[in-house]
């Protein structure tokens, strides 16, 4: 096989591109026709007190014969619109979002695929396991941000009352920028191996140095734990915290010691 030259490469690069976007495209149209359904059965799920993550939360109680507010609350918020193109512009901005998300395994097969010529066979089964491993962990992070951390964060912020004279009124506008940006921080967030692996194949980290600031890393991500969940329980700061952290002890595992290996 001819090697390629620049000009082939960003041929390439441009036929990947048009794919990509093609896929998103589809996507976002499918989204688009079956956003009403999935606003009301999805999106706004965490508004009722009905949502899978509460119902557990009143089990835990009831079997633990808890009495705190926090497992025995009844929770719901109503939604209000103020901006008269608002709930275009959200339909049109969520449905591409969402294409978004779901595409994520389209677009890192389509990087393994433009990749996958310039490497060795060892290379090849690094980027493959550290490609998949980032999908499966990127769409975890998302369904730990939708079940609970969002939920979480909606029932406390939504509940918090500044005066007694002050009713709280939550916006749509306010409520979908805090549901993607939480969702999809979380499946960032729990990209955290795989950024790790391609920093430690630039040789700027190996296993000694994160081993050595393990103590440090704890607090710099309970740090972050506490902005994402602006509650002030425990159990809410931990169920951020503890994933985070586990990754950070995963990202570890992952990497090889240079100094070791040199």
């Amino acid at each position: 096989m001819a090697e390629m030259t620049f000009w082939d490469h960003l041929d390439e690069l441009r036929r990947v591109l048009f794919r990509v976007i093609g896929v998103w495209f589809v996507l976002a149209v499918g989204y688009f026709i079956a956003m009403p359904y999935l606003f009301d059965s999805v999106i706004l799920a965490p508004c009722h007190n009905d949502f899978i993550f509460y119902d557990l939360l009143r089990y835990i109680g009831e079997q633990l014969h808890l009495t705190d507010e926090f497992f025995t609350k009844e929770f719901q918020v109503k939604l209000i619109n103020i901006n008269l193109a608002a709930p275009f512009f959200i339909h049109m901005s969520t449905a591409f979002w969402m294409s978004v998300v779901t595409a994520m395994p389209y677009i890192f097969f389509e990087i393994w695929r433009f990749i996958n010529p310039a490497l060795y066979p060892e290379e090849r089964r690094g980027v493959a396991k550290a490609l998949t491993i980032g999908t499966v962990m990127f769409f975890i992070g998302v369904l730990l941000g939708y079940f609970m951390v969002y939920p979480l964060t909606l029932r406390f912020l939504s509940t918090y009352q500044l005066s007694a004279e002050i009713e709280n009124v939550i916006s749509l506008n306010s409520y979908i920028d805090n549901f993607m940006m939480l969702v999809l921080c979380m499946g960032l967030a729990f990209e955290l191996p795989l950024v790790t692996w391609l920093l430690s194949l630039l040789g700027l980290v190996n296993k000694t140095i994160l081993q050595k600031y393990r103590k440090h890393a704890l607090v710099i991500i309970v740090i972050v734990a506490a902005i994402i969940t602006p509650t002030g329980d425990p159990f809410t700061l931990s169920v951020v915290a503890i994933p985070l952290y586990m990754l950070y002890e995963m990202s570890i595992l992952m990497i090889k010691d240079t100094k070791k290996g040199e």
